[in-house]
């Protein structure tokens, strides 16, 4: 983050603009909506200014800046709104001199913090910045936001202010205060809210508060995959489940991007999960998803791309079947299918592959254990996950049994992410070109006639 957001106690509190323009109005009109008290320095104000002096809103003070350090002392915030350049810099050096935080309008340089586009359905409030980079963006991400959030969002915020006490004596466990919390915010009962019923909704929400007993909450594992990389390729469910989780247990392959959608206070574990290199063995990590459903949490095990396909997920729903553990699995794209998408490589082609296999290129005991007769069919797609370090006897192998040596392959590099790069080559040059390009892992390698086509269906 450039900027640290922070929402500030302005009520009551003397704050100083110097400038009595258009743009010093506009933040006039922020500071006193936020309770301040406002003095504007200035030889001239606009005529709204002017109307809010007269009726005792802002006091005015009619000169140019010309205040030491010292003289600024009593100010708590100060705001620049001028179309002098000096006259800004010297109030941005003297209030930093202060250590009184300072805006000089569209002047981020000069700014110790800067103004967000704001949403407002007090006493919720919701602001978005760019960093003072792109403040178009950021007023437009508001409209679209304005247009999403209801109205009465605030009297759902005043709802759950009225009740917070009674709520928090009612549950000792937080996380099923949470819970609650939750069931009231996206239930009924804020629906009574936003239709203004506002009695219905304070009785339904004692009725389901004496219903729920200050028991411990019941666990449940979510096996969630996180699809290949790209957080907007998660399932909407996905992303619900991965925001309400307790605890996330996550791979190596899950993307930093897609990591954090979770809650801030969501407890993270990393699973590992590299190549010869498991920072848990897949045996801790079962007994971890037990021993925190067990604690009443909600625990999301993530896993990048689908919790079925290579993810060892069945090991882990078996485990908590015998434990008698509650659990869902929320399918997620595959890494074949996103990478190859987003290289532009169709799996099958009507002229091309008529089937697609999906496998791994682990060693055993220093060999890739293959059915190397079925994969070297013609008209088929081969899909090989985990196959760098095998990739010279995947190769050797194909070949062996019968597949071209031209056979069009790709390696595919951290696909559908920033990192994400395609490289072209034939079943034959393959190895070399894995020795020559040295591409991350994760690589996904495509085998098949359907590479041909990606340098012409290719649209990243």
């Amino acid at each position: 983050m450039d900027y640290l957001p922070l929402f500030h106690d302005v009520k009551q509190k003397p704050c100083l603009v110097v400038g009595g323009g258009t743009v010093a109005a506009r933040k006039i009109a922020l500071l006193l909506d936020a309770g301040a008290d406002v003095t504007v320095l200035s030889p001239s104000l606009t005529s709204e200014l002017q109307q809010q002096v007269d009726s005792a809103l802002i006091t005015h003070i009619d000169k140019t800046f010309d205040y030491s350090a010292e003289q600024l002392g009593r100010f708590i915030l100060i705001i620049s709104a001028t179309d002098d350049p000096v006259l800004n810099e010297r109030v941005s050096s003297v209030a930093n001199a202060q250590n009184i935080p300072v805006n000089v309008v569209d002047q981020p340089r000069l700014c110790s913090f800067i103004f967000p586009a704001i949403v407002d359905r007090s006493p919720m409030t919701i602001a978005i910045s760019s960093g003072g980079k792109a403040p178009v963006l950021s007023r437009s991400t508001r409209e679209k936001l304005e247009t999403l959030l209801p109205q009465s969002l605030g009297k759902l915020a005043g709802l759950a202010e009225k009740f917070r006490q009674t709520v928090k004596v009612h549950f000792t466990h937080t996380n099923q205060r949470r819970l609650f919390w939750e069931s009231i915010f996206t239930g009924p009962i804020a629906d009574y809210v936003y239709q203004g019923k506002n009695n219905l909704a304070e009785e339904a929400l004692l009725a389901q508060l004496r219903s729920t007993k200050d028991t411990a909450t019941t666990g449940v594992v979510y096996l969630v995959g996180g699809g290949p990389g790209d957080p907007e390729l998660l399932t909407l469910k996905a992303l619900r489940l991965i925001q309400q989780a307790d605890l996330i247990v996550y791979d190596r392959l899950v993307s930093p991007e897609v990591l954090n959608l979770a809650r801030r206070d969501a407890e993270r574990i990393y699973a590992g999960k590299k190549r010869s290199e498991h920072t848990l063995s897949q045996g801790s990590i079962n007994n971890l998803l037990i021993k925190h459903a067990q604690l009443g949490k909600r625990v999301v095990r993530l896993k990048g791309g689908d919790p079925f396909i290579f993810g060892r997920g069945g090991e882990e729903i078996e485990t908590l079947l015998e434990k008698k553990i509650p659990f869902e699995v929320v399918p997620g794209i595959t890494a074949a299918s996103g990478c190859a998408s987003y290289a532009g490589i169709p799996l099958t082609h009507r002229d091309y592959a008529q089937s697609c296999v999906f496998v791994t290129g682990n060693l055993k005991e220093n060999k890739v254990n293959l059915d190397w007769d079925q994969l070297a069919k013609p008209n088929q797609t081969i899909v090989i996950y985990m196959g760098l370090v095998g990739i010279h006897e995947v190769c050797r192998e194909l070949i062996a049994h019968g597949l071209p040596k031209n056979t069009p392959a790709a390696l595919i590099q951290k696909g559908t992410t920033v990192e994400h790069k395609v490289f072209i080559s034939n079943l034959n040059e393959l190895p070399s070109t894995v020795s020559k390009e040295k591409p991350k892992p994760p690589t996904l390698i495509i085998i098949g006639h359907v590479v041909s086509l990606h340098e012409k269906l290719n649209w990243i």
